[in-house]
């Protein structure tokens, strides 16, 4: 489903359908039908209700726009839910009308409703980050020994590999993915707990209710409910807070190696990517740009759920109903953002010619530091940096290079030598542990992957062990 065009660069298609208004009614109604169905497998309620209910409960039966107002001055989308799904088993089989939502709250419908739709946005995000973490390993193996200017506070600096680069941007997707994935797991469960989070009107049969209501949905049963507590919303957000942030680096890393000035990176173009309505020669960072909108909103929407979690006693009063603008809003953003990377590290071109005259372009200024740090050696470290300071400087003005200047200042020929001098600006032997941090951070007993697999593992240890306790 394409999204709305107020919305066209804050959503992806994927996302626009998981939240869209019949999607949400949707999720809503199966929450409806699944608590009916447990009801029934426990006894609570006959089994003809149950399929009364769910013969009902199709999203295409309901006027969404209608729905929206009823929400509005109801204050909660389940009163008007529940209660549109009541009319409408009415109108079919009266007798089973009167167990449509038995024993629930409305914030049940509603919390769970968001859970179920963060389920099916779960995939959709790992998809992508999946995608980001092969296209940038694969170009950090391929640029491992691509050299480039490294770069602090936008100045040329002494050289780093794109291998390193592409790494560290790696390391950190890699970091963010395994928090979000432990984050997905905490907030996907059941909200169930009836008017003040008891269950007192299902009685005795309330926790067989909950544990069917949770295994007919696929979601973890929590104990107890959580009806005005956000913890496990709230550090979700946060992740998604952190990862899109990571996200918006990179983006803002390879924007800024496509201007034209420096030209070492590009996005894919073509098929009106990248164009501009008025200048034609333009290759802009489109996704790039999305990827850091998607940044830039993030941070605010995370403050405005953290606020919203001081929520009163059993029910909160206005910090529950804001959330799920907030949460839909920054789900949608950090797929956006990581569409956007993943076309971007999936296409990336690299001009490596481009990168080794950039370097070559500062006459080889950016070595002072690997020449004073060897003139430290014989005169001291003031004297040798106050040496290459008046170096550098000359070297500017006279628009010479940095060891032919070096060459012509006898403390600095004399200490340093020809030799040195001749190969003081091989970019390869200023590289320090470039080469060992990039492995690092490729290691494979750091990834997201690995870190699953020994969860899996170490799960499966435990139900093997608790089946062989059962056993004896």
């Amino acid at each position: 489903m394409a999204p709305r065009l107020i919305e066209a660069l804050a959503t992806t298609g994927p996302m626009a359908e998981i939240f869209c208004d019949e999607s949400v009614l949707q999720a809503m109604l199966d929450f409806e039908v699944a608590l009916a169905r447990a009801e029934a497998k426990v006894g609570v309620i006959p089994q003809s209700a149950a399929r009364a209910i769910a013969v009902a409960a199709k999203a295409s039966a309901f006027d969404c726009a209608k729905l929206a107002e009823s929400t509005l001055r109801a204050g909660t989308p389940g009163i008007a839910v529940s209660k549109a799904l009541t009319e409408v088993v009415q109108s079919k089989d009266p007798a089973a009308a009167g167990f449509v939502h038995w024993g629930a709250t409305s914030q049940d419908v509603a919390d769970t409703a968001l859970v179920l739709l963060l389920k099916r946005a779960r995939p959709v995000l790992m998809r992508d980050l999946s995608r980001i973490g092969k296209a940038l390993s694969r170009l950090s193996k391929q640029h491992k020994g691509t050299v480039m200017l490294g770069r602090t506070l936008l100045q040329a600096a002494p050289p780093i590999t794109f291998g390193l680069k592409a790494a560290g941007w790696l390391s950190a997707i890699r970091y963010g993915q395994e928090q979000l994935e432990r984050a997905f797991q905490d907030a996907l469960v059941l909200q169930f707990g009836g008017a003040t989070g008891t269950l007192a009107s299902l009685g005795q049969d309330a926790d067989a209710v909950a544990e069917a209501l949770a295994e007919n949905l696929g979601l973890r049963l929590p104990e107890p409910p959580w009806h005005s507590r956000r913890d496990r919303l709230a550090m979700l957000v946060c992740n998604c807070g952190v990862l899109t942030g990571s996200l918006g680096k990179i983006a803002r890393d390879i924007a800024l190696l496509m201007q034209n000035e420096v030209s070492e990176a590009f996005e894919a173009g073509g098929n009106g990517r990248g164009g501009s309505s008025a200048m034609p020669q333009k290759r802009n960072p489109i996704a790039c740009s999305l990827a850091l909108a998607s940044a830039n909103r993030v941070p605010g929407l995370v403050a405005s759920f953290l606020s919203a979690m001081i929520q009163e006693h059993e029910r909160g009063v206005g910090g529950w109903q804001a959330e799920w603008p907030i949460l839909s809003s920054v789900i949608q953003a950090t797929a956006l953002a990581l569409e956007s990377v993943a076309e971007v590290a999936e296409g990336l071109s690299v001009d490596s010619k481009r990168m080794r005259a950039n370097i070559e372009n500062t006459q080889g200024r950016i070595f002072a530091e690997r020449a004073s740090m060897l003139l430290a050696q014989k005169l001291g470290k003031d004297a040798a940096f106050k040496a290459l300071e008046e170096a550098a400087r000359d070297s500017a003005k006279e628009k010479k290079r940095l060891a032919e200047v070096l060459a012509k200042m006898p403390e600095a020929a004399e200490q340093l030598g020809p030799r040195v001098l001749r190969d003081l600006e091989i970019s390869e032997q200023y590289l320090g542990s470039a080469e060992r941090f990039r492995r690092a951070l490729l290691s494979d007993a750091n990834t997201p992957e690995r870190a699953s697999e020994e969860r899996s593992k170490s799960s499966r240890r435990k139900q093997n062990s608790v089946k062989q306790k059962k056993e004896r």
